[in-house]
């Protein structure tokens, strides 16, 4: 049984003629049949929504180790807000909302326990390896480590999507063919480069519009939601806020002349639905004027635009620079972050070390895995597949003692 065409023509004719298509992208590396009530990018979502990797997002962390409290955003609970986000700007723009969320659930399927820190400390230990890329990492589980269906590895997701989460942030190759800037150290990573030759990712040109869009909700949310935890945490003041970053005093302005006296928890509140609106509209404006300046009539246009078409305004560009200025400054450096973020360091580092001399500390199917020739790469997704929890218990376990993470 197919899907209903007429219910696939009116979805088609509410997309702008630059949205992706489901029907006309490219597919599964996997031949499957069709679905008899949903679109090929709906099914991209759900089996997202549906695997290990994304399970696991409850518990790891964004900036806050996870036991610090019931009330701090998770990995999860970070990207339910990127989704709700992308879904936003790809229905105002006439996008494929649904590859939108896609993108938006899967783009940190990659990261590691513990942030950012955790990336760091893992890519440190696999220097002399070829890194640690959470972007690349989540391409892998969605092709190779997850192990669900019986045809296939991974999850057998669309090329529109899969190419999503590898360029969500630009192109991974420049026009000559070289490594883009952000990987000219060290090079595309080699998965990246071995998927590619399977199943063309187009990696020298942008990714689609709902991917771009995912990209950037991404950002609004790291945004908003890095103020909101900082001022519930205590690690910096409004009132230090309002003077340091002027887009923001301008929000509290009309938060004080609309609620006066309005009690602080609010307070932080109003600012951060104020600071996603504005972005969000921001987004929109701008995005729009982009894709009508250059004149793209297809995605086959968008990916040969040469350029990222989804953005800001400068105004909001330069909002965006003071409020992760100040993040920097007085949240991620924040003496007592980076106390934890100390601490989770060196519990990477010495779980990697110990799996490395002893894979069989590790699970029976990962020991093996870590005896057929590339060990590090297998301790490394041994570890990135932990959630916070896990990996201070493992720790524990092997080190006979408390990791001060409790």
């Amino acid at each position: 049984m197919s899907r209903d065409p007429t219910a696939h023509r009116a979805r088609a004719a509410a997309r702008a003629p630059y949205a992706a298509d489901s029907a006309r992208a490219p597919g599964r590396l996997v031949a499957e049949p069709p679905s008899a009530t949903r679109t090929e990018f709906q099914r991209d979502r759900d089996r997202i929504v549906h695997s290990t990797a994304f399970r696991r997002l409850a518990h790891k962390t964004q900036v806050f180790v996870d036991h610090e409290g019931d009330h701090f955003r998770t990995r999860l609970t970070h990207t339910i807000e990127v989704a709700q986000i992308a879904r936003a700007l790809a229905r105002a723009l006439r996008l494929d909302d649904d590859l939108a969320e896609a993108v938006a659930l899967g783009h940190d399927l990659g990261h590691t326990p513990f942030g950012h820190t955790g990336e760091d400390a893992l890519d440190a230990c696999m220097a002399d390896y070829g890194g640690f890329d959470h972007n690349s990492h989540a391409l892998r589980i969605v092709t190779e480590l997850e192990r669900r269906y019986a045809a296939f590895d991974g999850l057998n997701l669309t090329q529109p999507t899969l190419a999503g989460l590898v360029k969500h942030n630009g192109p991974l190759l420049d026009a000559a063919g070289a490594p883009a800037e952000r990987y000219r150290a060290r090079g595309v990573p080699a998965s990246v480069l071995r998927y590619d030759e399977r199943q063309s990712l187009d990696l020298g040109r942008h990714a689609s519009l709902e991917a771009q869009v995912a990209a950037i909700a991404d950002d609004i949310a790291y945004d908003a939601h890095d103020i909101d935890d900082g001022l519930r945490a205590g690690l910096f003041p409004i009132a230090e806020l309002r003077a340091a970053v002027p887009f923001v005093a301008g929000l509290l302005s009309e938060i004080d002349d609309l609620y006066p006296a309005l009690e602080e928890p609010r307070v932080i509140h109003e600012l951060t639905r104020r600071v996603i609106t504005r972005f969000i509209e921001d987004a929109i404006g701008e995005s729009g004027r982009r894709i009508a300046a250059a004149k793209v009539m297809s995605p086959e246009a968008v990916a040969a635009a040469g350029q990222t078409l989804v953005g800001h305004s400068a105004a909001v560009e330069a909002a965006d620079r003071d409020i992760k200025a100040f993040l920097f400054a007085r949240m991620y450096r924040h003496p007592e972050v980076r106390k934890v973020r100390d601490r989770a360091d060196a519990i990477v580092r010495r779980l990697f070390k110990a799996y490395m001399t002893d894979p069989f500390a590790m699970p029976a199917d990962w020991a093996a895995k870590a005896g057929q020739g590339e060990r590090a790469r297998s301790v490394a997704d041994y570890i990135a597949g932990m959630t916070d929890r896990f990996a201070i218990a493992e720790h524990d376990r092997l080190f006979d003692g408390a990791s001060d993470l409790r």
